[in-house]
């Protein structure tokens, strides 16, 4: 099946709550631009995203931090297709020893996984 990632670092601007805390919905975004390469390289199309059948908030994630979302495509249906996703961090701001240090972490740190059901329109399935 169709598998795709993407990676970028969580700014200022991303976060929503005190302590520079990222808003768990802004995971739901990156997995919806996940979806949408799933479906532009299986269907050729954007589709549509309709539902998230289940969403887990793992582990909170920074300002700062560095996130990879990948997803993949599980189960094709005549119109629908089912994917997972999963966040994880990989890179975290190290403050403590300057302003722009960084540790990639040895082992990324799940932050999010979810399960979803995305619809290609049957006359827009290209592929």
């Amino acid at each position: 099946m169709e598998k795709a990632m993407i990676r970028l670092r969580m700014s200022t601007q991303d976060a929503h709550y005190g302590g520079n805390l990222v808003d768990g919905a802004r995971m739901l975004a990156l997995f919806g631009d996940v979806a949408t390469e799933l479906l532009i390289r299986h269907d050729g199309d954007e589709g549509l995203f309709v539902a998230y059948d289940k969403v887990e908030f793992l582990n909170p994630v920074y300002a700062g931090d560095f996130i990879e979302a990948v997803g993949e495509i599980v189960k094709v249906g005549n119109t629908s297709r089912k994917m997972v996703f999963e966040a994880r961090k990989v890179i975290v701001p190290r403050p403590d020893i300057s302003p722009s240090a960084c540790d990639v972490l040895e082992e990324p740190i799940v932050v999010c996984r979810a399960e979803g059901t995305c619809v290609v329109p049957k006359d827009k399935i290209r592929k």
